[in-house]
């Protein structure tokens, strides 16, 4: 057993997002062979009523207030310093005076560290072990392809700024992890001068809770076929890829099919989003428990455009046995067969045509649910997919005296 100080972006719970899903498994996955001291932020108000459920996981924890308004304007401080705006983003005297004390009062012997912006809390004392889990800063740069100028040229400098940051950050741990080895290579890609060790530590589920179950009620209307999205609804990919959905693909889809609907379900839903429900839309904000939506859906959709790696929402869908529609790109980063265990596909065309072939034949449909379920339970448990970061915290080096913490931190903390 280990002493660690494990460092996320954003409170590891409830894991009802794509992030929090990962950093809340990885904390169960720490906390079951390790003691950890975890810091981190609350940036959801309604988050903060889950304390308590943490520290039932920590030895100690540190929840600092995030006010997203806040610390944008403070992220602004980057265009002055030359610095990614992420960084200043995340940037709190009162998390940098914990990590120095617990340093100092607990001498942990290693340091994990959740999102790239939260290893600049990273002690130079402790040895590194990063979770990128995807690669930030080619986001951004994908991101400024979509925006016009200043944003375009803001996202290409965060971008850039970014990816240096992260490539000195790889040179300091023991091992870097993203969540599939394409994020691996697009790393080595664009920063081929960093030199250190950078793996895949792959997405699981929870196929125990995302399960079918007989018991389940549908939320749907009698007679009406669902196609679902699932995700938070504040992130803009997941806004980009259900806007462009409902425009390009769900109108000729319900030419041919009149009971269709498409059901857009998960938390804080902006104006853009909220503005797309109407009579062949629903947008249901915050539900209780997603499972129904999964289990009693037509097809599950994840036609996203703007992000990469294994996604929780497709894997959840699968373990809920259920037919999935998703981008290619997205369904490459499974381990999974492509038009057996789920169906990809590139443009609207081949959207209509995939999720059009499932509603037309409900038996493949199921077959392919079933598939997707077993695949789901044969590979992507979260144990099987943590275990890659166990050898790197087995066997520790000696730990060293306690030189200055961050020392880009330490004018702010004093």
């Amino acid at each position: 057993m280990a002493k660690l100080l494990y460092l996320v972006h954003r409170l590891p719970y409830p894991p009802n997002k794509g992030d929090k899903v990962r950093s809340y498994h990885l904390l169960k996955h720490l906390a079951a062979r390790h003691e950890v001291h975890l810091g981190t932020f609350v940036d959801d108000p309604d988050d903060l009523q889950h304390l308590g459920r943490v520290r039932e996981l920590c030895t100690s924890l540190q929840a600092v207030r995030l006010h997203p308004g806040r610390a944008k304007l403070a992220s602004l401080r980057g265009l002055l310093s030359g610095e990614a705006l992420s960084l200043p983003y995340y940037r709190d005297a009162a998390l940098a005076r914990w990590v120095d004390e617990t340093v100092q009062r607990e001498a942990p012997d290693a340091v994990v560290v959740f999102s790239s912006t939260m290893a600049q809390y990273a002690p130079a004392s402790l040895p590194l072990v990063l979770d990128f889990v995807d690669l930030d800063s080619a986001k951004w740069s994908e991101y400024a392809g979509s925006r016009r100028w200043p944003l375009s040229w803001l996202y290409r400098r965060e971008g850039r700024c970014l990816l240096d940051f992260e490539a000195r950050m790889v040179e300091r741990a023991l091992c870097s992890f993203f969540v599939t080895d394409k994020e691996v290579a697009l790393f080595r890609s664009q920063a081929p001068a960093a030199r250190g060790r950078v793996e895949a530590l792959g997405n699981g589920v929870d196929a125990e809770f995302f399960a079918p179950a007989v018991q389940r009620d549908s939320p749907f209307a009698a007679g009406e076929r669902a196609l679902v999205f699932t995700g938070a609804m504040d992130y803009w990919p997941n806004e980009d890829a259900v806007a462009w959905f409902a425009a390009e693909v769900l109108p000729r889809l319900r030419s041919r099919h009149p009971g269709l609907r498409f059901y857009i379900v998960g938390r804080s839903p902006t104006p853009a989003v909220t503005a797309l429900a109407g009579p062949d839309v629903v947008v249901t904000g915050t539900v209780d428990d997603v499972r129904p939506y999964l289990q009693h859906a037509a097809v599950v959709v994840a036609p996203l455009r703007l992000a990469r790696g294994i996604q929780n929402k497709i894997l959840e869908a699968m373990a809920m046995a259920r037919p999935v529609v998703a981008a290619q790109g997205c369904v490459e980063a499974i381990d999974a067969r492509a038009g057996e265990d789920l169906l990809g596909a590139t443009d609207a065309e081949a959207y209509v045509a995939a999720i059009g072939a499932l509603l037309e034949a409900p038996a493949r449909a199921a077959e392919i649910g079933r598939a997707g379920r077993r695949c789901v339970l044969n590979g992507y448990s979260w144990a099987a997919r943590l275990a890659g970061i166990d050898r790197y915290l087995a066997e520790l080096p000696p730990r060293p005296g306690f030189p200055p913490a961050h020392p880009a931190l330490q004018t702010e903390a004093a």
